[in-house]
């Protein structure tokens, strides 16, 4: 497309993170959702992808064909809102397939992390109980 960064450029992308903080707050809170039912780590995760999945493809679906028509547009008054709607239509098809693969897998590893320091805690000679000196 042969486009530079420009001011317009940022507010698309200030507009994007938006975008990308409510998409990935849907699948954290469902997520939290299952988890509070009692569902495994690995069981939460799937089911709250497989549920959001339908929310968040949406949501970028219609973001990317609203500003199709914007981006062929070839007038003179377009070419200023152009970068933005780049920056926005591109950013958004990139974060929703990094999103729904990097946000579940943080989160598992987040709660390996939690287990492991969890583990390590419980069985510390810290943590364990001091025996009485009479014996």
């Amino acid at each position: 497309m042969d486009l530079s960064l420009s001011l317009m450029s940022f507010f698309g992308m200030l507009a994007l993170t938006g975008v990308v903080i409510n998409d990935s707050l849907v699948l954290i809170t469902r997520y939290n959702q299952l988890r509070e039912e009692g569902l495994s780590v690995h069981s939460a995760l799937q089911q709250a992808g497989i549920s959001r999945f339908q929310a968040i493809f949406l949501t970028t679906a219609t973001t990317v064909i609203g500003l199709l028509p914007l981006l062929s547009e070839t007038s003179e008054q377009a070419q200023y809102l152009i970068p933005a709607a780049a920056s926005l239509a591109f950013g958004e098809l990139f974060s929703t397939a990094l999103m729904l693969i990097l946000v579940p897998v943080l989160l598992a590893i987040t709660d390996d992390v939690k287990q492991l320091v969890y583990r390590r805690h419980q069985t510390s000679p810290i943590s364990r109980p001091i025996e009485s000196i009479d014996e």
